[in-house]
């Protein structure tokens, strides 16, 4: 299969700390990878970086996204090129409606009926005139996140922590969601791919991952199976992983 994305020793650094240490990560067009870690081991900084967040310094190291080296280009240049992310904790922005918003960033120039038919299997239809995650509960945030990406319909999607302050009926609809925008509750999108950040592995239950790989002090140390990964995690902790790489 064809190569998507791909880091060469990538050496991060947030105020002068280092966080990313040499990480060497590819990926295939079409994939799900998950990453899972403790707080605080890099899983958020590398897909920030990825994303190319201004705040992540690239202190070494290179990052190629469709063959091209996107190491040092622009957060808007990234999105440009087909990277999109939905944010643990997205920003709330009180001037800005969804609606708004969804307008902005609606320049396939989709139709009306179909943004109406993803807003109502999202349950967002009495939020789209209120500000932008204005007092939306977790689940709200994330199927607004999710309702963005459906719209934007980037190549590479980054999501972090879909579960996170989300219910249990919530994660079903997020995971469907997740898979609608990939493709897979349909034909097998071979383009569209994803890097999903998970604590509790709930959204495996309902999202196919190809590769899971644990991060742990700024590393990538194991890759495998998503699901023997999380069983290997609950029975011995993070740390056994590091002991035994």
């Amino acid at each position: 299969m064809e190569e998507m994305l791909k880091t060469e020793d990538l050496w991060v650094s947030i105020e002068d700390r280092q966080v990313l240490k040499g990480v060497y990560f590819s990926m295939n067009y079409g994939e799900i990878n998950v990453l899972f870690g403790p707080n605080g081991a890099g899983k958020t900084t590398l897909m920030m970086t990825l994303m190319g967040f201004p705040k992540y310094k690239v202190e070494q190291g290179k990052i190629y996204f469709k063959g091209e080296d996107i190491t040092h280009l622009d957060l808007y240049e990234r999105a440009k090129l087909g990277l999109g992310i939905s944010f643990q904790r997205p920003p709330t922005v009180k001037g800005v409606s969804l609606e708004k918003l969804i307008g902005i960033i609606n320049t396939n120039g989709r139709s009306r009926e179909y943004l109406d038919s993803i807003i109502d299997k999202l349950n967002l239809s009495g939020h789209m005139h209120r500000g932008l995650n204005d007092g939306f509960s977790g689940g709200e945030m994330k199927r607004s996140e999710l309702l963005q990406l459906m719209v934007q319909r980037p190549d590479l999607v980054l999501i972090d922590e879909p579960e996170s302050g989300v219910d249990i009926e919530n994660i079903a609809l997020v995971g469907e969601a997740i898979n609608s925008l990939l493709g897979k509750d349909k034909v097998k999108d071979k383009k569209r791919s994803a890097i999903i950040i998970t604590h509790t592995g709930y959204i495996l239950d309902f999202v196919n991952a190809d590769k899971g790989y644990i991060v742990f002090d700024g590393k990538l140390l194991c890759r495998g199976n998503p699901r023997d990964i999380l069983s290997e995690i609950k029975k011995h902790g993070y740390r056994r992983c590091a002991e035994c790489r």
